[in-house]
């Protein structure tokens, strides 16, 4: 980027523009000691008197004013160097282009020449920032005092601002134009320039992972072919610092303390068009945990109890938010004991040789300070409490600055606001603190129409309406309206994070939801309400207890061309059964490892859940699920394995029979290589020439997928990667089903075995799944897909 005065005359718009032209200082000064050196009295005498004097020049600064620049007493002696001084300080007043100080017999003139003062600032050139927001960066304002050093100081915020958005190449130049009664207009023109594409990221130094997994750990990506038209990624200095720390995390939460990035180098191309961006990085030896102990140095503290508390073993990689995360757990236990103040203090030894480190929790007694109380300023929308239910400390406890940070974390998350900052300063006495937090509210409404495909309900319009901070209350209301062609649904949700004042979670969830499937021969009309109450139990499990209230109908599609109806006989009995209503009770556990991330490389979800209905309606059943998901990550994290194992069991117990929407139907997400509903207990009757095959649900089924992925040589921009994957899974039993008139086949279930290639894209819409997949044992009444187009499942 390049910015500043340059030489000559340019004419913009018809009016003449001038360049300044600014007298160096020295050359001033000397023109200064050239008129002295004139004065006879100056060269005999080391010192002078003036009794009067003069000021010529002068238009907008009164004489006095300029007088008393000069700090110098008439009538009294006066040494060159004073004289100089008093020169210096007219000069640095700020307001002078050219200070002349010329002594004539006893009086002493000074002859000045002002700077001109703004009219008008006005921005050429500029497409990509508009003239308000440039205007909130410059120091120059009308009705000010023209300085040219600091309408260079403006070139250059601009330049950084442009910089900072990409475009390095951008020059900014500042001109005037010169007006009437000493004014001037003054023009920043902006050659905006191009974006500075990162054109190839590499590394220097890096040995244990490739340059391929560092790239996808950076927020600045390679330019390509593909994201010129998608994400055209520039060169943005700010976003370089937070890479350099992001990998400094990335590092240190594998065990390698002593990584370090020595140098971030963008070479420009030749063109100015682009970058090539090298990473010098030093990386060190890996270390694990050695010894892990706790000793206490307070009398009310039993350093054995607090060791049991520990879950950080000898051998696990070094992780600084494992550490972090055992002082927070024993510095609670102490609150829950009853210890205030106690402090945990993590006192590491380096055992080069077995590049292992020893980690003391020590237990000491921190200062005595409690908080005062908690200002809140700049929620014009948010409540008060809505920012407090953040804090875990109220006016009044014990200070701990842990806690404090963690807060400002919190308040963040809300995305409520687009500045947040919490600070602690000295209370009314020393010890006390009084805590206060800074916010800037933005917009949490969201209003999104779109559009929507899957291969089960086709395409269709999907219009939402959200809001994420509902009366400045902290709660989230959202309308959905979702029109595909063979699945409509019109839902409101409603959700409370703080059930009176508590971690209660409380969510409302209401709607109407119709579909008429292909994949079915019957439609569904169903009306539902839920509520549910959840909360954490520690910070890696959570448990969620709910009513359901459902009312579902099956209805029939009337009949074929033959006359037949469009569904089988056992279909058709329960289209027979009319409107049921389900009032159930249930619950989910989870327990979630990446809640607290003991390992990076490696992931472990449990969730279990059931329910119960028979609280008043129709239908009266247990159903339970189970799912249990492992993910680690190999070869330098460079190939991600991961296995998931689902299950399910449902017993009717009602008087009646139960039908298809009550047992379990697998989809494509939980067994690839087939239709959903394809497999599992079937009627394929038949009556006067139509043939039937209807899937039925079962009462059991059982899944497990196997899943590798990695990358396929590609460049990362692109978002490839590629995956190979093995599906086994069962759905059987019938129990309690009015299967008369109809054929059933595989009421006692047998195991699919899927085999199948993935190709994963990340795109701007979320990543897609590409399966390519082929049974390798199916039943013959199985309805296969080879093909399948999803949005990749995350657990």
């Amino acid at each position: 980027m390049a910015r500043g005065f340059s030489a000559g005359t340019s004419c913009v718009g018809g009016v003449k523009r001038s360049n300044i032209l600014f007298r160096n200082v020295s050359a001033v000064a000397l023109s200064v000691a050239l008129g002295l050196a004139a004065t006879p009295n100056f060269v005999s005498a080391q010192s002078f008197q003036f009794n009067n004097v003069r000021v010529e020049g002068n238009q907008r600064i009164q004489t006095s004013t300029i007088v008393a620049y000069t700090g110098l007493e008439q009538g009294s002696a006066v040494s060159a160097g004073e004289l100089n001084d008093a020169y210096q300080r007219i000069l640095d007043s700020g307001v002078f282009e050219t200070v002349e100080l010329v002594p004539s017999g006893n009086t002493l003139v000074i002859k000045v020449t002002e700077f001109p003062t703004i009219s008008q600032i006005a921005f050429e050139g500029n497409r990509r920032l508009k003239d308000d927001a440039l205007r909130e960066i410059v120091e120059s304002a009308p009705r000010r005092v023209f300085n040219p050093e600091t309408a260079e100081r403006d070139a250059d915020l601009i330049a950084e601002l442009y910089s900072a958005r990409g475009r390095i190449a951008s020059q900014v130049t500042p001109r005037i134009i010169r007006r009437s009664d000493n004014r001037v207009d003054l023009v920043f023109e902006i050659a905006e320039g191009d974006t500075t594409e990162v054109e190839r990221v590499s590394f220097v130094g890096n040995r244990q992972f490739s340059d391929r997994r560092l790239r996808r750990v950076l927020e600045t990506k390679q330019a390509n072919f593909l994201r010129t038209f998608i994400n055209r990624d520039t060169l943005v200095q700010d976003r370089l610092e937070f890479d350099k720390q992001v990998l400094r995390d990335f590092y240190l939460s594998r065990g390698y303390v002593d990584f370090r990035v020595n140098s971030a180098n963008a070479e420009l191309t030749p063109e100015r068009d682009g970058v090539f961006l090298v990473v010098d990085v030093t990386e060190g030896q890996q270390f694990k945990f050695g010894n892990v102990s706790v000793v206490s140095e307070i009398p009310e503290a039993d350093a054995d109890y607090y060791q049991r508390a520990i879950r950080v073993k000898p051998g696990v990689v070094y992780n600084p938010a494992l550490v972090d995360s055992e002082m927070v757990k024993l510095e609670r236990l102490a609150v829950r004991q009853g210890i205030d103040f106690m402090r945990v203090e993590p006192r590491i030894v380096r055992n080069d040789r077995d590049l292992t480190l020893d980690l003391e929790l020590a237990l000491v007694r921190g200062p005595r300070i409690f908080v005062e109380r908690i200002d809140i300023e700049g929620n014009t929308t948010t409540l008060d409490r809505v920012i407090r239910q953040k804090f875990r400390t109220a006016e009044g406890d014990p200070y701990n600055p842990r806690e404090i940070r963690e807060t400002a974390e919190r308040i963040r998350a809300l995305g409520f606001f687009s500045d947040s900052n919490v600070d602690v300063r000295e209370g009314s006495t020393e010890d006390q603190v009084i805590v206060d937090v800074d916010v800037v509210e933005q917009p949490t409404g969201s209003l999104s129409i779109g559009g929507a495909f899957s291969a089960e309900d086709g395409i269709g319009v999907v219009l939402g309406l959200s809001e994420n901070n509902f009366l400045g209350r902290g709660q989230r209301l959202s309308l959905n309206l979702s029109t595909a062609e063979e699945n409509q649904e019109y839902s409101v949700s409603f959700t409370e994070p703080h059930l009176l004042g508590r971690d209660l979670q409380l969510d409302l969830d209401f709607g109407l939801a119709t579909s008429d499937s292909s994949f079915a021969s019957y439609d569904t009309e169903r009306v539902f309400f839920s509520p549910a109450i959840s909360f954490a139990l520690n910070g890696y499990s959570n448990l969620s207890l709910r009513y359901t209230w459902d009312n579902t109908e099956l209805q029939s599609r009337g009949e074929d061309s033959l006359g037949n109806p469009v569904s089988g006989p056992v279909i058709s009995n329960e289209i027979g059964f009319g409107e049921r209503a389900a009032s159930s009770v249930g619950f989910t556990y989870t327990f979630d490892s990446r809640l607290e991330e003991i390992d990076p490389t490696r992931s472990f979800l449990f969730e279990v859940g059931a329910d119960y209905a028979g609280l008043g309606g129709d239908s009266e059943y247990i159903r339970s699920t189970a799912r249990i998901v492992a993910e680690k990550r190999i070869f330098n994290e460079e190939v991600t394995l991961r296995a998931t194992v689902e299950a399910g069991a449902f017993q009717w117990q009602g008087g009646d029979f139960s039908r298809t929407t009550d047992r379990f139907l697998l989809g494509p997400n939980q067994l690839r290589g087939f239709d959903p509903n394809g497999i599992g207990p079937r009627d394929i009757s038949s009556s006067n020439g139509t043939s039937y095959t209807d899937s039925l649900g079962g009462n059991y089924f059982a899944v497990a997928r196997f899943d590798a992925e990695f990358p396929l040589g590609l460049p990362e921009e692109l978002g490839l990667r590629g995956g190979l994957f093995y599906d086994i899974g069962n759905v059987w039993g019938l129990n309690d089903v009015d299967t008369s008139g109809g054929t059933i086949v595989g009421r006692e279930g047998s195991y699919r075995h899927v085999i199948g290639f993935s190709l994963l894209w990340t795109t701007a819409i979320g990543p897609l799944r590409f399966n390519f997949s082929k049974p390798i044992s199916s039943e013959e009444f199985d309805q296969e897909r080879n093909f399948d187009l999803t949005l990749q499942a995350r657990f």
